[in-house]
């Protein structure tokens, strides 16, 4: 995540005449704007909040970039503040020598006790993999890292990033493969993140102090400006988790097994007094 947030919140209780076809779904606990018809117009959908011009635009509004280099990063965040529902975003990450910097993708509410979903995309030397950074914060408290390794190049060509979010499960999907789950556990007495609505953030900085081996690998500024897309934004309902030749359980097994390389439930060291109680959890 990047500090640079806009605290201002606007939201529009009537539906407006515009190219793209929307609907309002409103229930008890739902309230997103999802689209019915036509392409991505992040025109319409984001602000560019920083950066100073790295971060564009391009006509008709199909795609957008954030650019980083030694002077500054870039971010955006959407106009809209959503609470519950799907998020899909195809980004394309940041090629080549990518040490030291970041990609955030996130949603996040405002204030102090605030509540926040995360991707972040810690970038590698050439030829090494990306870091996919997870974590989940609720009521201001975040340490719910799990992190993976890609089984795919996220710089080669554009891949699909979700979050699925309802009042029972937080769902982390990439190209449709669940990830990670976060369920709700508050009859245990875990905090979940339901009731603050969240606008969406990207960002690229540099996180050279930390984001590559621990901060050993610094950014190396003759490859800037350094690079990050996005297009296809998407906002639906939650839905059905999708199916194909594996059952969702089994893909999540799959992720696990193969691709995950930290897991704050397995770390002892961190936890000596005991695990948090969500690690505890079956089912």
């Amino acid at each position: 995540m990047h500090p640079n947030q806009l605290s201002s919140y606007t939201m529009s209780s009537s539906l407006y005449s515009r190219s793209i076809t929307f609907t309002l779904i409103v229930s008890t606990h739902f309230l997103v704007v999802a689209y019915i018809a036509g392409a991505t117009n992040f025109y319409n959908d984001f602000d560019l909040t920083w950066g100073g011009g790295r971060g564009k635009i391009a006509r008709p509004g199909n795609t957008l970039t954030l650019s980083l280099d030694r002077v500054s990063g870039s971010g955006f965040q959407s106009k809209k503040e959503y609470h519950f529902g799907r998020i899909d975003m195809q980004l394309k990450l940041v090629a080549g020598n990518s040490a030291g910097t970041v990609t955030a993708y996130y949603l996040s509410s405002q204030g102090a006790n605030h509540d926040e979903i995360d991707f972040e995309f810690l970038g590698n030397t050439t030829g090494e993999p990306y870091t996919l950074h997870t974590n989940v914060y609720a009521q201001g408290k975040g340490e719910r890292e799990q992190q993976f390794r890609m089984w795919f190049d996220p710089t080669s060509d554009f891949h699909t990033y979700s979050i699925i979010w309802t009042p029972q499960i937080i769902v982390f999907l990439v190209d449709d493969t669940p990830i990670r789950e976060f369920k709700n556990r508050e009859a245990s007495g875990v905090p979940f993140p339901k009731n603050k609505p969240m606008r969406l953030y990207s960002s690229l900085w540099n996180a050279e102090e930390w984001a590559t081996r621990g901060g050993l690998v610094k950014t190396d500024w003759s490859r800037a400006p350094f690079m990050a897309s996005y297009r296809n934004f998407n906002v639906r309902p939650a839905g059905v988790l999708p199916q194909s030749n594996m059952t969702h359980r089994q893909k999540l097994r799959w992720v696990k097994r193969n691709h995950m390389i930290y897991n704050y439930c397995t770390d002892a060291k961190r936890f000596p007094r005991g695990f948090p109680p969500e690690c505890k959890a079956r089912g």
